[in-house]
């Protein structure tokens, strides 16, 4: 298959290198078009007020990857590859593996999701895959999955446009207690601020998030109960399988506003 691999830890990270490496020696077509550096929680954001440059990268990847670092966000990596830097579209545009996890509301901020999202909105199947952890290095099981994931679709295609977000916990392969479909959960912060004085004697503020709570989605939104949320599976050593839209319409919500009678008045 030919693949897009993209992310938001930038070129230099272990997990990027890792997946397009596997899925290349694999038999896999692989490009890869990435951040130069760290863009995480960078979001959806995309870059309007100045250029994006995109330098091609040699003795990082297999010999074999085409592979470019961009100056821009990782959803800016995807765009480009897509309208500029390929010379065809990818059967499936990759992100990750990410050094953490992307679960719950977390997605709503992560740059490694929103590759896999700009691939879905231009009409590419996609996959966001994130290792559970910050500090495990061991990117190989993830990987290992990420191929036979990569095959399985290769064989048995996606029957809808959707974006798989995987979360695959910090274990060697055996130890891994399998792989399950879920629904997103929801993580809240604690967001602390830090502050502080620089030299100068100006102020400034650091953010530091820690998780507060892991609960369950509002009842309101009318999710499917007999799956478990990825951030319940993830403590059971679970292989996470979340299917994504972009499509953020609250449908419910529709039918809860319809009793409005919202009129303009017309002036004379």
């Amino acid at each position: 298959m030919r693949l897009l691999v993209s992310n938001d830890d930038g070129v230099s990270a272990l997990g990027i290198r890792t997946l397009a490496n596997t899925l290349a020696r694999a038999g896999h077509d692989v490009s890869v078009v990435c951040p130069d550096r760290e863009r995480s929680a960078t979001g959806h954001g995309l870059t309007l007020h100045h250029p994006i440059r995109a330098e091609i990268v040699e003795g990082v990847f297999d010999a074999n990857i085409r592979a470019w670092a961009c100056d821009g966000t990782p959803s800016d990596c995807v765009k480009l590859a897509l309208w500029a830097l390929l010379d065809s579209p990818p059967d499936l545009v990759l992100s990750g593996i990410n050094q953490g996890a992307n679960l719950g509301t977390e997605i709503l901020y992560s740059g490694t999701v929103s590759a896999a999202m700009e691939g879905m909105i231009e009409g590419i199947p996609s996959i966001a895959f994130s290792l559970t952890s910050h500090t495990h290095k061991d990117f190989q099981p993830a990987a290992q999955f990420a191929q036979l994931l990569v095959d399985h679709l290769g064989t048995a295609p996606l029957a809808d446009l959707m974006l798989l977000n995987v979360n695959i916990p910090p274990l060697p392969w055996e130890e891994i207690a399998g792989v399950t479909l879920t629904r997103q959960g929801v993580r809240r912060y604690v967001d602390v601020f830090d502050k502080r004085v620089d030299p100068r004697g100006k102020t400034y503020y650091w953010l530091t998030g820690e998780v507060l709570e892991e609960v369950e989605p509002p009842a309101g939104l009318n999710l499917p109960k007999n799956f478990p949320t990825d951030v319940e599976v993830i403590r059971q050593n679970l292989i996470s399988i979340t299917p994504l839209q972009y499509n953020l319409t609250y449908a419910q919500g529709l039918d809860k506003l319809s009793i409005l009678d919202l009129k303009l008045t017309k002036g004379n």
